[in-house]
């Protein structure tokens, strides 16, 4: 906690980025960069409770905790997941402060200079009110390799898939269903069962998975790249398709995908699909498992889903 740190601004970052790049050619080197303050990371703990109107906050250090031990209950309790914290708590002990300045001799400084901790966290909150978050920490993925088989794979590509299907059919219109999908997640839950996903993230959660704690970046549109809850927005494509990668501790690959069609009568037709690539033994016996819940969380989810969409027209 008493470690010195002197963060950064993120445009300042980009600033000096887009600055380099018009460097010299005969300037090839490193620069150190950091913003005006330099802050312990207790203060800068304190900042943050105090700009975002939190109370303020009591900070014991407790000595005997090691960085590895701190960094299982900053998973724990954050939506920083175990292999991400250990790394950043790691380096807690290392201080961060700036050994030289030379980069203002290439690039110079806005009027007014960088941004201070207290102005760059106000605008980091405002973007978060404001659903107009470019990039999150939750971005960053972690795919699968290249020779993974996708849900769009035909059989004869190789591994086993096994499938869940659901079909129904729905009195609304496919603009009103997508409405529906595309709002899944977050705040807004996954709209059948709430207790058994929430069971299931808290189990995600002690695995050193993300868990359910990452939420959606906006609250009603989603793109792809986007963090869901434990799942990655791999594909959409409004207002028919959403495929969802799962990003929570498996024994193997997962996909959830959702379709919205119109049948050959004109009728609106919803469609869903999990998807699961086993690895192993484990794998097979994860899907067997929890197939027998099958119908309560993905039938459920589907029956929910069409129930929204048609309630939404009747108002």
């Amino acid at each position: 906690m008493r470690t010195r740190t002197q963060p950064i601004a993120v445009r300042d970052v980009l600033r000096l980025l887009v600055g380099c790049a018009e460097l010299p050619y005969e300037v090839n080197r490193a620069f150190d960069i950091g913003g005006p303050d330099i802050l312990t990371y207790r203060d800068m703990m304190l900042r943050y409770a105090a700009v975002a109107g939190l109370p303020r906050r009591a900070i014991v250090p407790v000595p005997v905790l090691t960085p590895g031990l701190s960094s299982l209950w900053v998973g724990l309790i954050t939506p920083v997941p175990g292999a991400l914290a250990r790394p950043l708590v790691e380096s807690l002990r290392h201080e961060v402060v700036c050994a030289e300045r030379d980069i203002r001799r290439y690039v110079p400084e806005p009027p007014g200079g960088p941004l201070g901790v207290n102005r760059a966290l106000e605008l980091a909150l405002r973007r978060i009110r404001e659903a107009d978050v470019a990039t999150r920490w939750s971005s960053a993925a972690t795919p699968g390799a290249p020779s993974d088989p996708l849900p769009t794979d035909p059989d004869w590509a190789g591994g086993t898939l096994y499938t869940d299907h659901r079909r129904r059919a729905v009195n609304a219109s496919p603009q009103e269903v997508w409405r529906v999908v595309e709002g899944i997640g977050g705040e807004n839950g996954w709209y059948a069962l709430p207790l058994a996903w929430a069971l299931r993230g808290w189990i995600d959660t002690l695995m050193g998975g993300v868990g359910l704690r990452r939420g959606r970046r906006d609250a009603a549109r989603l793109r792809v790249g986007d963090s869901l809850d434990f799942w990655r927005v791999e594909e959409v494509l409004p207002p028919r398709l959403l495929r969802l990668r799962a990003e929570m501790r498996l024994p193997g690959l997962a996909w959830l995908e959702m379709r919205v069609e119109r049948d050959a009568d004109g009728r609106t037709v919803f469609r869903q699909r999990a998807v699961f690539h086993p690895h192993g033994l484990a794998g097979h016996l994860y899907w067997w498992g929890v197939s027998p819940f099958h119908a309560l969380v993905f039938g459920g989810m589907a029956r929910k889903i069409a129930a929204k969409a048609e309630s939404s027209v009747c108002r």
